[in-house]
């Protein structure tokens, strides 16, 4: 049964990604996601990315949205102390990249970021990564892996209810939402021009609109890293990602205070009412 089901959802995410593929051939100029700066084969990058979904599926069918990852880390986190501004900090390798104890020196901050993930594996271990370790504030970076087709295609309206669906399990339990818009990418080098390819700017800039919309309509707060890391040309600096997606030791330095701001707005407490 374990042999069939792994099949399956290698065939899932092999059609998922040829779907994916196929839509992209079809946008005119206009809709195309962005321009390709390096040159590198479109249909090469994308078959490298079923690749990558293949080399992965053994892991999604034992514990797709990776429950398994946090789980001892989590059984030895200790309750806050009285006053502790606990904030977790929540999402795919952006955040697993982020040395926060480097970052943010004596901050009691906690990293629950996972390589690779989308929002729906991000929903289902919310409570267990987020919600049992009693944070003030939790900070939402996800998005980019969803564009990508990581665990299948996702239409906007699935990224943004399960944005919306996060921010309802955190407010619930009174922590308070951090809403990050995604990051830009770029295609300066190989490597980068790989990664672009399966994520469309237009579709990063809808997000982050939609996140900006959010936290005004919910008194959220939102940090916009995308504006302050783009370059001339419309597109991330290519001196704060390497590869053009994963921010280096200047890409964390840039959205450090950024994140500060952002977690500070959260955490300060609401204006008493006047009786």
């Amino acid at each position: 049964m374990r042999k069939i089901a792994l099949t399956l959802i290698v065939s899932t995410l092999f059609v998922s990604s040829n779907a994916w593929a196929q839509a992209a051939a079809k946008e005119t100029p206009h809709q195309a996601p962005r321009r390709m700066h390096t040159a590198v084969n479109p249909q090469q990058a994308i078959e490298e990315h079923q690749a990558w979904l293949r080399a992965n599926a053994p892991k999604l069918i034992q514990d797709w949205a990776q429950l398994g990852r946090y789980r001892a880390a989590n059984e030895a986190v200790a309750a806050p102390l009285k006053g502790e501004q606990r904030v977790v900090f929540y999402g795919d390798s952006i955040t697993d990249g982020w040395k926060l104890e480097t970052y943010f020196p004596g901050k009691p901050y906690v990293n629950r970021g996972i390589s690779g993930q989308t929002t729906p594996q991000m929903l289902v271990r919310f409570r267990p990564d987020v919600v049992n370790l009693k944070p003030k504030a939790v900070v939402i970076l996800a998005g980019t892996n969803d564009i990508a087709g990581n665990t299948g295609p996702m239409s906007i309206a699935d990224i943004k209810a399960n944005f919306e669906a996060m921010a309802d399990i955190a407010q619930a339990n009174g922590i308070r939402p951090v809403l990050c818009s995604v990051l830009p990418v770029h295609d300066y080098n190989e490597r980068a021009a790989r990664f672009a390819a399966t994520r469309s700017m237009e579709q990063i800039k809808e997000i982050n609109a939609f996140l900006r919309e959010m936290a005004q309509r919910r008194g959220l707060v939102y940090v916009d890293y995308y504006s302050a890391m783009l370059d001339d040309k419309g597109l991330l600096r290519d001196d704060l990602a390497d590869d053009g997606l994963h921010p280096n030791d200047a890409g964390y330095r840039v959205m450090v205070p950024l994140v500060e701001q952002g977690i500070a707005k959260a955490l300060k407490p609401a204006p008493s009412r006047k009786r």
